[in-house]
């Protein structure tokens, strides 16, 4: 990994325990509930490697939930997350995975839950406050905190893609990076689109009505 400054190695400020170590942690959680879109109902959050080893001591898992309540890595909530959680009515549920080997130490798994919305999400934390975003609703991908993006789920049928870059390319928007993904072909899909610059809610409301697109969500990595 290509770190860009010093600020990159040392991490972000970060409410303690371990500043370094939880505050990809809590960037993993806030990601969540941004692509969620509101606080859940219910937060299922599965540790993997060190991650199921450290999680109380380095305050993984204070972080996370701190994450899903829109908190920044800075705000002194934080070490009070679970109570806060609490007093809002989620119900947080923590599971240690000590038997399945993840490709990265530091895995965590999150499955958000509402009356009509689940979300399922899986980040890793790099180190120095990085992080991946690996996987959503079982869709391979990368997210990794580093320019505006939007997620488009739509089905797999030709020219859904042409569409949705001629939107981007009417409102002069430079794409930076774009995956595509599907399940199988004519099933459901997705697209990860990084751009350049700031994304207008005009930009995903046009996007939205194209045909084929089921949903569009955008995030500030």
């Amino acid at each position: 990994m290509k770190y860009r400054s010093a600020f990159d190695i040392i991490g972000p400020i970060m409410v303690g325990p371990s500043s370094s170590h939880t505050a990809g942690a809590a960037r993993i959680g806030r990601v969540a509930r941004t692509l969620f879109g509101r606080k859940p109902k219910k937060a299922t959050i599965c540790f993997y490697g060190s991650f199921a080893k450290t999680y109380k001591g380095h305050g993984t898992d204070v972080a996370i939930v701190g994450g899903l309540l829109d908190f920044d890595t800075n705000d002194e909530r934080i070490p009070h997350s679970l109570t806060i959680a609490k007093i809002e009515g989620i119900d947080i549920q923590f599971v240690i995975e000590n038997t399945i080997v993840t490709d990265h130490p530091n895995t965590v798994k999150i499955c958000l839950e509402d009356n009509d919305k689940e979300l399922q999400l899986v980040g890793i934390s790099i180190g120095g406050g990085a992080i991946e975003i690996i996987e959503l609703n079982s869709f391979k991908l990368k997210l990794t905190g580093e320019c505006p993006a939007i997620l488009v789920v739509h089905q797999d049928q030709f020219g859904v893609i042409t569409a949705v870059t001629r939107v981007l390319a009417d409102y002069r928007l430079n794409v930076g990076h774009m995956e595509v993904t599907r399940h199988a072909v004519g099933k459901m899909a997705m697209m990860v689109i990084k751009v350049d610059q700031k994304i207008d809610e005009q930009v995903i409301n046009e996007i939205e009505k194209l045909t084929n697109v089921t949903q569009v969500i955008k995030m500030v990595e």
